[in-house]
């Protein structure tokens, strides 16, 4: 059995044939269904699942009526500044969403996730994905790989990417405040990142370009040098180290 066997894989329980919300002894499951494989909180009144998934959902109306180079991280890339194809390094690919909009803005994608839980929920939904007609040419600009950033980056030396893509965990310090359902799975199976300084530094050793890093809109800048711009949004903002100009 397929579940099983990742299971075993990933030095996990197997629980064999579960409700999630009627398992009380862990906060959150892995578990495959017919659908893919899914993350979710357990428990009474825990919201749904969490999958990569890019054919239908949020991913496949956003990738069908998107706002094309406009979107905010696509001008926090540069893709309104250059019409060359960016080789983009999303260095905490997570489940893979802002990689999949840059891949349909023509961008090619290496996705890196250190996490083995969150990289086997990546690589079932780009693998679906794959099968879909409208995605398949998109998924095929995108290649995920497992291990240590840093070390990705450290080992790849200058210029190995046109621009590193940084989306690091934010410590989460209002335990009032209520975030969607990815971000409460994520918490419990990731946690913060403590990193992210290191991460940032080798970043900006590697990038051809330009280092973007995804924060929440008022939380400070991961610790360093100051970014060279930044983007706002309503709820985020893109912190913007420039490097070099993108080719024209």
């Amino acid at each position: 059995m397929a579940a099983r066997q990742l299971a075993e894989e990933l030095e996990l329980r197997w629980l064999g044939i579960v409700k999630p919300k009627q398992v009380r002894e862990f906060p959150v499951l892995l578990y495959m269904d017919d659908e893919g494989l899914a993350l979710q909180l357990t428990g009474k009144g825990a919201p749904g699942p969490v999958r990569a998934e890019f054919v239908t959902g949020k991913m496949g109306y956003r990738r069908e009526h998107g706002g094309g180079t406009g979107q905010l991280v696509a001008r926090a890339v540069g893709l309104q500044k250059t019409r060359a194809q960016l080789h983009v390094l999303d260095a905490t690919a997570g489940l893979g969403q802002d990689a999949f909009v840059l891949a349909s803005l023509g961008c090619r994608l290496t996705l890196l996730e250190r996490n083995p839980v969150i990289h086997a929920v990546l690589a079932d939904g780009l693998a679906r994905a794959a099968l879909n007609i409208d995605c398949a040419p998109l998924v095929a600009h995108m290649q995920l790989e497992a291990g240590s950033s840093i070390d990705w980056l450290e080992s790849a030396g200058k210029d190995a990417a046109d621009v590193v893509y940084l989306d690091p965990m934010f410590p989460h310090r209002d335990k009032a405040a209520l975030v969607k359902k990815e971000m409460q799975v994520f918490r419990q199976v990731v946690g913060d990142d403590d990193d992210s300084e290191q991460l940032l530094a080798a970043a900006l050793a590697c990038a051809r370009y330009r280092v973007v890093v995804k924060r929440p809109r008022k939380a400070p800048a991961v610790a360093g040098p100051e970014p060279t711009t930044r983007l706002e949004g309503k709820s985020s903002r893109y912190d913007i180290y420039s490097i070099k100009a993108l080719p024209a």
